[in-house]
């Protein structure tokens, strides 16, 4: 349920923001609330296509970026239901990069290329399907960074109890 949940709300949120900036902003046009003037030269939203990979990278691989979208949609799919339970990070990874990787997809499909209009400083500009794929790589790294460090922790636990004195071990 939580990998159809994040996914959802991530396809939810990104459909109808590409769709609001399609219909309120004229392609290669921008746009940034009067109150919010000040950061236009740092934030702003633009109204931009993209027939390559996230941020603009690799143009005009539409129909392989489509091929590629289903592969890891399958993926996620197959491997889902074998992640441990207790493991949210992983979870909670998947469901992002499923949301934004079938965001995507959903643009390849219909128009034959991504709409983008989030636009930061010089970087190049996204969707909120990227940033979900981007958030679910971080959280995906978080995951195995306190994975690892628990596993340590716990080594070193078993560690100093095998080298505790006779009378100092445990059980």
């Amino acid at each position: 349920m939580l990998l159809f949940s994040v996914a959802g709300i991530s396809i939810a949120l990104d459909q109808w923001s590409k769709w609001w900036v399609r219909e309120n902003i004229e392609f290669g046009g921008q746009w940034l609330p009067e109150s919010l003037a000040w950061l236009s030269p740092y934030a702003r939203l633009v109204y931009w296509h993209n027939s390559g990979a996230a941020f603009g990278i690799f143009q005009n691989g539409n129909l392989i970026f489509t091929a590629l979208a289903f592969v890891v949609v399958g993926a996620i799919l197959f491997y889902f239901p074998r992640v441990e339970d207790n493991d949210w990070t992983l979870k909670l990874a998947m469901g992002l990069q499923l949301g934004g990787a079938v965001g995507n997809l959903i643009d390849r499909l219909l128009m034959q290329r991504v709409t983008d209009f989030i636009s930061i400083g010089v970087f190049p500009v996204f969707n909120l399907a990227d940033a979900s794929i981007s958030v679910g790589v971080a959280v995906l790294l978080l995951g195995v960074w306190l994975k690892e460090r628990e596993e340590k922790m716990k080594a070193a636990q078993v560690e100093s109890s095998e080298t505790a004195p006779e009378g100092m071990k445990e059980g």
